[in-house]
């Protein structure tokens, strides 16, 4: 086994769900928040949720107040508890037989935890050894090291036991920040920006769901 303990990204890297769930979500929001504006693009808010990342784009470039963002809050959860993403073609498979080979499934995202383990048991029927959702708040939230600490403590494993896959940036950020290995998740969007950066950081880079599946099951 390359790594005991692989530390999942949710939304784009396990499952398709950017583009039917949190992207339309903010869109609706912003219609009532900022009514007459020019709505952000998928590719911007993909872009923006690389770098600078979500919290900073809604502070920081679309300037919502606090208030502002508990009424987008309200909006997304609203498409997260009605909607159930699809995972990507390949990955219920892997994530089944990386446990029944004695494997760690961590998920660490910005996704709520809820919404996380009904994904799983709904669509793969087994359930990750530990979540890290969006609740735990900001400052325990990736690209904090917190997560990746504490699947280190519980599970009592080393830096070469983990595997961290995200497609964007703060996931990258969080494995360095803990010196564990990072590969990026490069099947579900094609942005240059995104595309170079992780080619350029990443230990590994894989373009196919298929491509990390034979690289992380190869016995």
């Amino acid at each position: 086994m390359k790594y005991k303990c692989l530390v999942l990204d949710h939304d784009d890297t396990v499952v398709k769900s950017t583009p039917d769930i949190h992207y339309p979500a903010m869109v609706e929001a912003l219609k009532t928040l900022r009514p007459g504006e020019v709505p952000l693009t998928l590719e911007d808010f993909i872009t923006y949720s690389f770098d600078p990342g979500f919290s900073a784009m809604c502070r920081d470039i679309l300037r919502l107040t606090d208030e502002e963002i508990q009424y987008q809050y309200k909006v997304w959860q609203s498409h997260t508890t009605r909607e159930v993403p699809d995972f990507y073609p390949g990955f219920p498979e892997l994530i089944r037989e990386h446990k029944e080979d004695g494997g760690i499934i961590c998920v660490v995202s910005h996704s709520e935890s809820r919404q996380i383990a009904r994904d799983y048991n709904l669509k793969c029927g087994v359930s990750p050894d530990l979540i890290f959702g969006w609740e735990l708040g900001e400052l325990q939230r990736k690209p904090s090291p917190y997560p990746v600490l504490e699947i280190m403590r519980k599970f009592d494993l080393n830096k070469q036991d983990v595997l961290v896959l995200d497609d964007l940036k703060p996931g990258l950020d969080m494995a360095r920040s803990c010196d564990v290995a990072f590969a990026a998740a490069g099947w579900s969007h094609s942005i240059p920006q995104i595309r170079e950066h992780m080619k350029k950081h990443a230990d590994y880079y894989f373009q196919s769901v298929e491509e990390f599946r034979g690289f992380i099951l190869k016995k």
